[in-house]
């Protein structure tokens, strides 16, 4: 990128340091969620039945590490059952398991495994529920799944279970592809603090009532939309709720926004912008999923952000923090990853849309910058691939890789894009979306790319095995030579900094920069390595650059003059050829002709000539020659047909 001032300079600098800052954010936030709980996978145990409802009856006081409750789940048996298994953290005591009143047989293990004999087999496919009584005090770190802390003063209750903290603080089935069809959430706390401030509880859909017994409140909430547990979340403090509408084409709903006191009047001014976002996105993508129950932000006490589903729980309310959990609402809870391993389609596509934020609300330049980081700071290592191995799912630094599955996953969309062109791409996107196997419901990466497929007509098999499942990205040499003003010649190299990836097919934009400063960007199909391409333009190149809006991941790309032997074949040219009484040869300036040999299909040497501007054919008979031109720089040897 050309900095024409220094002023623009330092404004590029802010933006870059900022951007990093809020990514970062978002990554350890994500990320921090799951220390400590990477052990847990999908319990094989709990597979053998299908999860359709929880009525969660949560007492719980800001200002105690503490929870009690009573959660009822309904169920139907994928194969005949005599326990239930249901995933909770040994460290919470559950007092009884009751089925229709009547006490049901428990025990709890160290594999935080709550274990439910039932009094008689359940068939497959038969529906049946259970209540599950608990109370403890959940584990917490600092980052974990329950936290209990203060603002200004204030005590303040928070939940965030992704990926796998949901068992810590409520029994539940912790599985990414079994989603609840529907939850009722009913949150008791103290009416308000010691200081006399009224408690706020905040939790996922619409909040159907609050009803106040004695010193207490309860707020019901239901969900109505199938969701992982993961995406469950409560929090309690004495929020100042406010809202900004969406018009939605005449259906508006609110953004409901619950917000620290002390931090009213700032995050005031910046919630806003929500509302436009919240139209782009259902432009490209289709109206928000959950537009008949609510979107909202409730503030908690980190940097990043939680898209717990239709309410992000947000630590700031920069542009971008609110761009990237919104997008979650479509990409991540609308249609969830089928698998860790399969994260970036929540991250990269959020991290996308956190993107296209910039393209739509900003400028090109903006967007141009934005792109530039992303590349940045995917090409800081030469390997990592975007799709993770089984073995990586075991890391939470992996899972939440910053430079992984957030950039470069949202980079390879954007090249996806490119590739397919808008209409393909948004039509693709939104497709997946709507898929009646994924929408509400999960997706792996073979899904995503086949309905990619199917919607752009076009093979992906290549673009996916070097950009998703491959690693590294490519290195470019380019050379170029031009000789005369209607024509350049390029010589194009890649070397992949990975070796899991030979060769990146691509389509490289360049840009060429005239002596007289015209511009022309042409787009270079790049199909074989070590490639030569000839283009006409009408004016003198003075500098290429190459990929110059950054919409390749590629870095340390030379581009050079050349003065090698491999162009002086393509910048000579025979004409007419096929000739009939004679032929011409057009050369550079600075190449000198001494002799011109012209030899049969033989190899039989039949004419010899000095340089002369049109060589005489006309006592030869039709057929192949073959032209040798010796000169200043070596032999060159041409094809000519008489005809």
């Amino acid at each position: 990128m050309k900095i024409i001032t220094r002023v623009l300079f330092l404004i590029f600098t802010s933006f870059l340091i900022a951007q990093n800052d809020s990514f970062n954010d978002l990554r350890k936030a994500e990320m921090a969620s799951a220390l400590n709980r990477m052990q847990m996978r999908a319990n094989a145990n709990t597979g053998n039945y299908d999860v359709k409802y929880h009525r969660l009856e949560l007492e719980v006081d800001p200002s105690v590490a503490f929870i009690s409750g009573a959660v009822t789940t309904h169920f139907e048996a994928t194969s005949n059952l005599n326990q239930i298994v249901f995933d909770l953290a040994d460290n919470m005591t559950v007092s009884e398991v009751l089925q229709r009143g009547s006490p049901l047989v428990f025990t709890q293990n160290n594999d935080d495994e709550l274990v439910v004999s039932l009094p008689e087999e359940q068939a497959v496919g038969v529906l049946d529920s259970l209540t599950i009584r608990y109370s403890g005090n959940p584990v917490s770190s600092g980052f974990g799944s329950f936290e209990v802390n203060t603002h200004a003063g204030k005590p303040v209750l928070w939940t965030l279970s992704e990926p796998y903290g949901a068992k810590g603080w409520w029994p539940c089935k912790q599985d990414l592809i079994d989603k609840i069809d529907s939850i009722d959430v009913y949150i008791k706390t103290p009416i308000s603090n010691p200081d006399g401030d009224t408690y706020v509880a905040v939790s996922n859909g619409l909040e159907q009532s609050q009803v106040v017994s004695g010193s207490n409140k309860t707020t019901h909430f239901r969900h109505n939309y199938p969701i992982p547990a993961y995406l469950v979340a409560i929090a309690v403090t004495n929020y100042t709720v406010y809202s900004d509408t969406v018009t939605n084409n005449g259906n508006p709903f609110e953004i409901v926004n619950y917000v620290y006191p002390e931090n009213l009047a700032t995050v005031q001014l910046q919630t806003p912008v929500t509302v436009d976002i919240m139209n782009l996105f259902s432009t490209l993508f289709g109206e928000y999923p959950y537009a008949d129950e609510k979107y909202g932000h409730a503030q908690f006490g980190w940097g990043g952000g939680m898209e717990h589903t239709t309410v992000s729980f947000m630590g700031s309310f920069g542009r971008n923090l609110i761009a990237h959990e919104l997008g979650h609402q479509w990409f991540g809870n609308k249609v969830t990853c089928g698998s860790w391993k399969d994260i970036w389609l929540n991250e990269g596509f959020a991290t996308y849309l956190s993107g296209l934020v910039v393209e739509n609300l900003d400028d090109d330049v903006s967007f141009k910058n934005w792109k530039q980081q992303m590349v940045g700071s995917i090409t800081a290592a030469p390997g990592g691939s975007v799709f993770l191995t089984d073995a990586d799912t075991l890391s939470v630094g992996r899972i939440f890789n910053q430079r992984l599955s957030y950039n470069k996953g949202g980079m390879v969309l954007h090249m996806l894009r490119k590739q397919l062109g808008d209409t393909d791409f948004f039509q693709g996107l939104r497709n997946y979306l709507n898929h009646p196997d994924h929408a509400y419901g999960y997706a792996k990466t073979t899904d995503f790319i086949r309905i990619m497929e199917h919607s752009s007509g076009q093979d992906l098999t290549e673009f996916f095995e070097d950009w998703l499942y491959g690693e590294g990205y490519p290195r470019f040499t380019l050379e170029w030579s031009q000789t005369i003003s209607t024509e350049l010649n390029i010589y194009l190299e890649q070397i992949p900094t990975h070796a899991s990836v030979s060769f990146f097919e691509l389509q490289l934009p360049i840009r060429l920069i005239g002596t007289s400063g015209e511009t022309m960007d042409l787009v270079l199909d790049h199909t074989t390595n070590q490639e030569n391409f000839t283009k006409t333009i009408d004016f003198m190149v003075a500098e290429i650059v190459i990929d110059p809006e950054f919409d390749i991941i590629s870095n340390n790309n030379s581009v050079v003059l050349s003065t090698d032997e491999r162009f002086l074949n393509t910048e000579i040219k025979l004409y007419p050829n096929p000739a009939s009484d004679s032929f011409s040869i057009n050369k550079p300036d600075g190449l000198t002709v001494d002799e011109v040999r012209l030899y049969n299909a033989m190899g039989q040497l039949i004419l010899t000539s000095g340089w002369n501007g049109a060589i005489d054919l006309s006592a030869l008979s039709t057929g192949l020659f073959f032209v040798e031109l010796h000169t200043n720089r070596g032999r060159i040897n041409k094809s000519l047909l008489k005809n």
